[in-house]
């Protein structure tokens, strides 16, 4: 089991996302903190609020964001990302074809980004 954990501005929010893409609520510790899992993913979503959220003894404050991902194997990539844009969100850029499939990268609430993985197999 791998375990992730994401800064997210609203834990709500990125509930109903990663929802869409196959996770469940495993564990809610209030408003400002879930766990998720998915096929042997945990992924830890720490709000305003958290411990994950102080600022660092350098002065730096935790924020969410940044190019640094998870990826997330999809059977359907265009059905897939139909569910996410009916949700109002959608993808970074058009789906890109490399020689392991196709992947595209879409925004959780927070600007956390997820790769949204379709293998060669499930072409």
């Amino acid at each position: 089991m791998a375990t992730v954990r994401y800064l997210v501005d609203d834990v709500d929010s990125a509930l109903d996302f990663y929802r869409c893409i196959g996770f469940r609520l495993s564990e809610r510790w209030g408003p400002p903190f879930a766990i998720v899992k998915r096929k042997g993913i945990s992924l830890w979503l720490s709000g305003p609020g958290t411990s994950a959220r102080k600022k660092l003894s350098s002065g730096e404050v935790p924020l969410p964001g940044g190019f640094n991902r998870i990826v997330i194997e999809v059977n359907d990539l265009d059905q897939s990302l139909t569910d996410l844009k009916a949700l109002g969100f959608t993808p970074k850029a058009k789906p890109v074809k490399g020689p392991g499939g196709m992947q595209a990268l879409v925004a959780d609430p927070s600007g956390n980004l997820v790769e949204l993985f379709e293998p060669v197999e499930s072409q």
